[in-house]
């Protein structure tokens, strides 16, 4: 039997710089089928890397995230988003800088527009970031997945991986959200 027969499963794509470092922190998650690092929001048909890189085809590095509602709800993936970027940071993220490194949430419905819209709210509501949430809010467009090598890049590659999350991301997460 399929591991997804009986399963509705829906999509969530974020932006939340260097998507290597957005991978590890949903894939383990219950209900979380696939993560795949990637290239969204810009206007160039299936950019590669380099290109993306550039910054000339309006792409930013993302993920998009296969899960299991009933598992996983959407509204729990957005804690999780909130907690693993700067939400405070509109032209990048920790020692990743640029447009290509924006924290955006991509919508697919109505409903996660909403969710996204009211969980942002609540975040900057909460009082705990002295600065305005940023975190640009905008309809999915094509998701292209990234080159191979970039797949499962903290399972491939950890010790650049640890590299990588040690430019920022842990210090500041651990400093906000870790008790």
């Amino acid at each position: 039997m399929d591991k997804n027969d009986n399963k509705s499963l829906d999509t969530a794509i974020f932006a939340g710089g260097c998507f290597w470092c957005m991978v590890q922190p949903f894939d383990s998650l219950p209900g979380v089928e696939k993560v795949v690092s990637g290239y969204t929001g810009g206007h160039v048909a299936n950019p590669s890397y380099e290109q993306v890189c550039s910054g000339l085809t309006g792409h930013v590095e993302a993920v998009e995230i296969t899960y299991d509602p009933e598992v996983m709800p959407y509204k729990k993936l957005l804690q999780y988003y909130w907690q693993v970027t700067d939400p405070t940071d509109a032209m990048g993220q920790f020692q990743d800088r640029g447009n290509t490194y924006q924290p955006i949430i991509f919508y697919n419905s109505q409903a996660q527009k909403e969710e996204a819209e009211k969980s942002k709210q609540e975040l900057q509501d909460s009082g705990k970031f002295d600065q305005k949430i940023v975190t640009q809010i905008n309809p999915a467009k094509t998701f292209y997945p990234a080159e191979d090598y970039h797949q499962d890049f903290y399972k491939k590659d950890p010790l650049r991986y640890q590299i990588e999350e040690s430019g920022g991301r842990a210090k500041f997460i651990k400093k906000h959200w870790q008790k």
